[in-house]
């Protein structure tokens, strides 16, 4: 495996070749789902900001873009969250401790952290949607004095597919307020049963004093993005992660094309006044 990945000659673009990172470790989120800590080969430590992605390969399985999940003030460790969809993502979870992964990035607009300083801040998920937005979560809580109320609300289909559920806790002590709903539950779950959404009702949000960073299926991000501009939160505090269709990662094959951008390039974070005239128009 070592071989298919060679250090990047001088001279050569790291935009285009992927780095070797090995698999330091796996860990099981989900039934599909697993996290990694990824290391540089030659110690090369990847700076990144909350919200960008990596173009992420295993062998000749063919690049798939994928979130960092890491904590921006910790390069030398690099993490990803990949759910196991397809040839590319099944290649890359069926990796182990030892293998090497192909890295390319990292990618993309950041989530506006740095901006929403003094705000209340809702971090809105639906299921492996939490991955985008751990960093962010991270970055927050590092800083935590700089910001208002900082409130996860996050869904899932079924408690079994909810990601990072043993970190949610100390996420808490740390001082943010986590609301977790699932759709569904058998007896065992004690938890909220219903849709995300109906969080965001409950959460009493101070809306003019409210940003919001929001990630999940798009039909999820359409239904709170609705429900949050009902309860006054503004179009232009409201940001989502896109990731359509991304291929290059460097805005030059127009596969991830949204309206007159690129999302690889002017995304996959958006403010949702900008992106709202395009949200309806479905990925081919």
């Amino acid at each position: 495996m070592l071989a298919q990945y060679a250090d990047i000659p001088a001279g050569v673009s790291a935009a285009t070749v992927p780095a070797p990172f090995e698999v330091v470790s796996k860990c099981q989120d989900t039934p599909d789902t697993y996290t990694f800590e990824l290391r540089g080969r030659s110690g090369h430590a990847l700076q990144f900001l909350p919200g960008q992605c990596t173009m992420l390969s295993r062998g000749g399985s063919g690049e798939v873009p994928i979130s960092i999940s890491g904590d921006p003030d910790e390069p030398e460790r690099l993490w990803h969250t990949v759910r196991s969809l397809g040839l590319r993502t099944a290649a890359i979870c069926a990796s182990e401790p030892g293998d090497v992964l192909g890295v390319r990035g990292p990618w993309g607009q950041p989530w506006p952290v740095e901006y929403l300083e003094g705000s209340d801040v809702v971090i809105a998920a639906g299921g492996i949607g939490l991955a985008p937005l751990r960093s962010a979560i991270l970055w927050l809580l590092a800083r935590r004095q700089r910001y208002g109320r900082l409130v996860l609300l996050y869904g899932a289909r079924t408690p079994d597919q909810l990601v990072y559920a043993d970190q949610l806790r100390a996420w808490q002590e740390r001082g943010l307020e986590v609301l977790v709903t699932v759709d569904s539950a058998g007896p065992e779950w004690l938890g909220n049963v219903g849709v995300v959404t109906k969080l965001a009702r409950r959460a009493a949000l101070d809306a003019p004093r409210t940003a919001v960073l929001c990630c999940g299926p798009e039909v999820m991000m359409r239904f709170m993005v609705d429900t949050l501009l009902r309860l006054g939160v503004g179009t232009e505090r409201i940001h989502v992660s896109m990731e359509r269709n991304m291929q290059c990662g460097i805005g030059h094959c127009g596969h991830c094309q949204l309206g007159p951008t690129l999302i690889c390039k002017d995304g996959p974070v958006y403010r949702w006044s900008k992106i709202q005239p395009w949200i309806n128009v479905k990925e081919l």
